[in-house]
């Protein structure tokens, strides 16, 4: 029993894998359009999807057909049949144009055919039609273009002669709009169509072509101005704007009055207005009628004399200062002698509490000038007429600070150094004047914020410098201010330099202590340096506040002989030389007096040898021994 389960349980698992395998595989899928995919309008075209399957066993399998154009759902169909799946396109429009793909699904596994394009040409002519032949100016046309059994998305354009009046967008065969047709007599009216394809578009031909007869609107608009004759301001102006002419029915007509591109007022059939004329009216006023798209004009022109011309308001001097004394003077230039006095325009200042005093003269008021800008306006006013003048900024200048006047850089004695001359307060231009002892030097004048009064001068003594002054002005009715005199350094350049000896020279011995004083004329600091000829570094360099330095050479010996002389520079940067001083040392006495008694020993000892040996020669020939002795020996 243990066996014949265990090959049952064995069989029943290997059928139940061979279940879970795939039971088919999608071999191809093809697709055709037939007759062909070139074809006419009206043709009957359709699409067949072939696909081959190879399935396991005799299973039916469930196929799910999607037809796809220009890659949009079209189609779609499940089937268990294995025939092929037919698309029918009956009688074929431009519309269906396109590019084709037939796909198959098969529990989850799917495939698609290669895309292949239809194209259909040919398109119907479009037919025009009007609600009516005959139309007033004005009125609506009702205009239909229909595409016959055209389908698709569809452009339709409506025109009259050439030029294209409209045109519309619609998912439908015909389109209806209404047009407006200006001006009186016959118009030709016709239409056409454009089907969009992806990614193209086809047009159609034109349509018949539909006269119509537009009719003049028998009205007109009527203006009407008085007085006609020459018209004064102040002058009462009576404007009237009707409608002239006869209508049945007089509704969807507006009348516009305007001026410019002011609208003055509107109505239906009649415009009553009344202004007080101006000079500004001068000009053209329009009685304008519309009805629908119909528009008509009236025009006429207005001459409105002026009754007396703006004020004009000016200031006297033309120049004020903080505080000076300012004349306003407000005029009118032009009157209407014919219809007025020049007294009997009267003039006001504005804004009121400006503290101008109104004067004896008509027009002219007085005051004094505020610290600070200020604007003006001024009124001229006669029977009930009101003018303003233009505005008037007054702007009070400053008057200049007494300036400071300092030099730039360092004064150098014999030259050129810059005097600066500055106000601190003052507007400008400002003119700066350069003084010595009060006479006159060079001037100049500062106009921008970032010039400056600049002088070149030069001094040949010191005391010159306190003799410059600078003067400031920028107001012809005043004085300038006066600086004060001018106060710098002047730095005097070295002169004169003199190299001095300590001791005398007749007197420098060997041992002795050597003092080279160096001595100028000229403004410390000043930097010393000794040098010993021959030699290109100092022996020595200081630098003083002084103008008399000395450099020692202790404890002199022969190397110390030779030409000595010194260097001196200031602030000046003009370096001096002394004159060259030639030093030579001494043999010291002591060393001297030793020389001296050597030589009187030397000499000494030399007589005393010579006398010696004077003596000893003298001896031997005066002293002979005995004869005996002498042979015998």
């Amino acid at each position: 029993m243990g066996p014949l389960l265990l090959l049952t349980s064995t069989l029943l698992s290997s059928w139940r894998m061979v279940e879970a395998q795939p039971s088919f595989t999608i071999k191809q899928i093809t697709m055709a359009i037939e007759p062909g995919t070139d074809v006419r309008r009206d043709t009957n075209v359709t699409v067949k999807c072939q696909a081959v399957v190879g399935i396991f066993g005799q299973q039916a399998l469930s196929r799910a057909y999607t037809i796809y154009k220009d890659g949009i759902v079209v189609y779609t169909k499940t089937t268990s049949s294995s025939e092929d799946l037919v698309y029918p396109l009956p009688q074929v429009r431009v519309s269906n144009t396109g590019k084709y793909k037939c796909k198959i699904e098969i529990e989850g596994k799917q495939k698609s055919s290669d895309p292949k394009k239809l194209t259909v040409t040919g398109l119907s002519s479009p037919v025009l039609r009007l609600n009516k032949d005959v139309f007033s100016e004005g009125e609506e046309v009702i205009a239909r273009c229909t595409a016959t059994e055209e389908t698709g998305s569809i452009i339709f354009y409506f025109y009259e002669g050439s030029n294209e009046l409209q045109e519309t967008r619609v998912n439908s065969n015909q389109a209806e709009v209404k047009l407006r047709l200006s001006g009186k007599g016959s118009r030709r009216i016709s239409c056409d169509y454009t089907v969009l394809i992806t990614p193209d578009s086809v047009k159609s031909r034109k349509s018949n072509i539909t006269t119509v007869s537009i009719q003049e609107l028998p009205v007109t608009p009527v203006l009407e101005i008085s007085p006609r004759q020459r018209i004064y301001e102040g002058d009462r102006l009576n404007i009237s704007c009707v409608v002239g002419g006869f209508l049945y029915n007089y509704d969807g007509i507006s009348l516009f009055l305007s001026q410019g591109t002011d609208l003055l007022s509107r109505g239906t059939t009649k415009i009553n207005h009344s202004m007080t004329a101006l000079a500004k009216d001068s000009g053209e006023f329009e009685c304008r009628l519309e009805k629908g798209n119909v528009a008509k004009t009236s025009t006429k022109n207005v001459s409105v004399t002026e009754l007396f011309s703006a004020p004009t308001l000016t200031v006297s001097p033309a120049e004020v200062f903080q505080g000076d004394n300012m004349k306003l003077t407000c005029r009118s230039a032009n009157y209407a002698s014919e219809r007025l006095r020049k007294e009997e325009v009267t003039y006001t200042i504005n804004p009121p509490g400006t503290q101008l005093v109104p004067g004896r003269e008509v027009g002219v008021f007085s005051g004094r000038t505020l610290r600070y800008e200020f604007n003006y306006t001024c009124t001229a006013q006669a029977k009930g007429i009101v003018k303003h003048s233009k505005i008037l900024t007054i702007s009070p200048k400053v008057s200049v600070s007494v300036p400071k006047i300092l030099v730039v850089g360092r004064v150098i004695l014999g030259r050129p150094f810059q005097i600066l001359c500055q106000s601190d307060v003052g507007s400008l231009p400002i003119n700066y004047t350069l003084l010595k002892k009060y006479d006159f030097l060079n001037s100049t004048t500062v106009k921008q914020p970032y010039q400056q009064a600049r002088f070149m001068v030069t001094i040949q003594k010191p005391d010159e410098i306190n003799q410059y002054m600078c003067e400031a002005q920028n107001n012809d009715r005043r004085n300038g201010e006066l600086s004060k005199r001018l106060n710098a350094t002047v730095i005097v350049p070295l002169s004169e330099p003199v190299l001095t000896v300590l001791p005398d020279l007749a007197d420098i011995a060997e041992g002795d202590n050597l003092y080279l004083i160096c001595g100028i004329k000229g403004t410390p600091p000043v930097t010393f340096k000794w040098y010993h000829s021959g030699d290109v570094q100092p022996l020595f360099t200081t630098t003083s506040n002084k103008i008399t330095m000395d450099y020692q050479i202790p404890s002199l010996g022969s190397k110390h002989s030779g030409t000595y002389y010194c260097e001196a520079v200031n602030i000046a940067n003009n370096i001096v030389r002394s004159q060259l001083v030639t030093i030579d040392v001494r043999m010291a006495l002591w060393k001297k007096g030793v020389i001296v008694a050597s030589c009187l020993l030397v000499v000494a000892v030399l007589v005393l040898l010579c006398v010696l040996r004077f003596r000893a020669k003298r001896g031997r020939e005066t002293y002979s021994p005995p004869a005996t002795q002498a042979s015998h020996v």
